[in-house]
This record gives structure tokens, sequence and C-alpha cells, in this order.
């Protein structure tokens, strides 16, 4: 695929941190998030080739949902001690390799996502988001695909317009008109008491979106989904708000800032970390862009490497 590559910074070292078993290196810094974020990174670089790359991250801090619901993501966890230090590691590499790295006060990197699929759709450049977050789901279509990560840091799913349709039975933008009415446990979207994921489904399919599916509920619906549907109206148009994501961000962003050129960069930093096996495999991929890669690695045989055996290469 020569695209671009968008990638949800945040989602992906979450799945790496919580799938691979501790590491650090040798300044005693965890580094097994980092590990599978970039094990991940690099995977997705060789497989697509792309022209273009991002890496959206969020925040800290509160959200313009967050000012909308207080109680918005209310349910998750804090950040892992042992993950917290390893983001600005994970921007320190991605800086280093001449990645581009997306973040906006105020907003989630499923924002920015959004809106550098909108500016890279709108100049006809084909584009793949890499994440373990179903919200994506929604950018789907109009040369945007999804790379989906089930579990771990292998198990993925490409996720397209058409798979949306076979699944759900409506377009990727009706997700979000979906997960207004049955709600988002993992956001803490509430959605409408008593109305499951495969009703929300079969009741846009049949309207078309949330505000039809509104106006018709006391003529077209009967006991129990009537009375949810009507009482409920309001919650579910806050809802929509806040499942939809954002894609006009008020963020500098051009497509020539984030052209893949020189990723030889982070030879040093791999190294510096006692990330040696991810070493080699950067250089394959810099090869693969018709790189000189002739780097001063260590040979196999005379590396310390500090990757248990039982994370994946």
């Amino acid at each position: 695929m020569a695209g671009a590559l968008l990638v949800d910074g945040n989602s992906l070292m979450y799945r790496a941190f919580f799938a691979l078993p501790p590491l650090s290196d040798p300044s005693g810094n965890p580094t097994n998030a980092l590990y599978g974020f970039l094990s991940m990174l690099l995977r997705a670089i060789a497989d697509e080739q792309p022209d273009y790359i991002a890496v959206a991250f969020d925040v800290h801090g509160p959200t313009f949902r967050h000012e909308r619901f207080d109680d918005y993501k209310g349910t998750r966890a804090p950040t892992p001690d042992d993950l917290r230090p390893q983001f600005p590691l994970a921007k320190e590499a991605l800086r280093a390799m001449g990645i581009a790295v997306m973040e906006k006060q105020g907003f989630e990197a499923d924002d920015l996502i959004g809106t550098a699929s909108r500016i890279f759709s709108e100049r006809d450049i084909p584009c793949l988001i890499v994440t373990g977050d179903r919200d994506s789901f929604q950018l789907a279509g109009n040369g945007v695909e999804v790379l989906y990560t089930k579990r771990g840091i292998t198990d993925t799913e490409r996720v397209t317009e058409q798979t949306i349709l076979e699944k759900y039975g409506i377009l990727p933008r009706q997700l979000i008109d979906m997960k207004a009415l049955c709600g988002d446990t993992s956001d803490n979207i509430p959605g409408v008491p008593g109305v499951g994921e495969k009703t929300a489904a079969k009741l846009i399919a049949k309207y078309g979106n949330l505000e039809t599916c509104l106006a018709q509920a006391d003529a077209q619906e009967k006991g129990k989904l009537r009375e949810r549907l009507l009482e409920n109206a309001d919650l579910a148009r806050e809802c929509r708000f806040l499942a939809e994501i954002d894609r006009n961000v008020p963020v500098e962003f051009a497509p020539e800032g984030s052209r893949i050129t020189d990723l030889s960069g982070g030879l040093g930093f791999l190294k510096e970390h006692a990330l040696k096996s991810l070493a080699q495999r950067l250089i394959a991929v810099m090869q693969l862009y018709g790189a000189d890669a002739a780097a001063e690695i260590a040979p196999e045989d005379e590396r310390e490497e500090h990757t248990p055996a039982d994370i994946p290469e």
C-alpha cells in the first residue's frame, strides 16, 4: 500500500504493555510497552511500505468531551506506573526516526487521526489507521481502512467499509448513531438503557440515522423500546456527541510534513535502550526504502539482548 499510515500511539502502547512481560533497558527504565509499540510500528511499515506516517497521542488533561460530560471515560483505571514513563520514550524514538508526532490539548488521538485521515482523503491518498480502538471504525471508507489490533501485538484484523456493512448492516459513519443508542462501556458512554448493540444496529439500518429514529419512535415502535427511545432522546443525542470523532481539529497538519525520508536516526536510540533486535528490523525496513543501512550493529552472537524469548519478533 503506497499511501499513509496513521497510528494511535496511546492505543498501541496500552496493548503492548498488557500483552508483554516486564522488560527494562540497562538503566532500569521499563521498556516492554516501548518494545511492543515499536515492533507493531515496524511490522506495519514493512507490510504497507507507506509514503507518509504519523503517530497521534492523547494529551493529559480534560478534552472537549469531558467538558460536556464529566463522567466520560470515568471508569478507566489510572495509567500504570511502569507504563507512564514509556510514553516520552516512544515519542523520542519516533522523532529520532523523523516520524511525525501529533498532539493537541483538549482532543484525543482519535480526533487527530480523524482529521489527518480526512486531509489525506481529500488529496486522494489512501490511508491505513493502526489502532486497538474500535471507535476508529467510523472513519472507514473514502480510501481509509483500519488495521485493528484485536489482542496482543500480532493478532490484527483489516476493517473496511465492506467489513462494517457485513457485520452491522450499516455504513461506518452510521456507527456513531448506533453507539448513541447502545452506548460504549469502555468510554463510559451510557446510551439508551435497555438497548443493546444488535437492536441499535437494526434501528439505524431501519431509519438511517439517530434523529429519524427518535422522530419516528412514537409512531413506528412499540412497547418498552418505544418508551425507552422517547424517554431518553436527549441522552441519545448527548451520547452521539461523545461518540463522534472530530475530523476538523484546529491543528497544523500537512501530508508532506509526514513523508518518510530517513529513519536511520532511530538506530542510536534502539542501541541505547538495548533493543538491538528492533534495530536489525529497522535496518530491514530502511532497506525497503532504498537506504544504505550498513549500520554499526553488533553481530548476532555478540550483542547483549534484553528482549525476553517469549516476545514475538
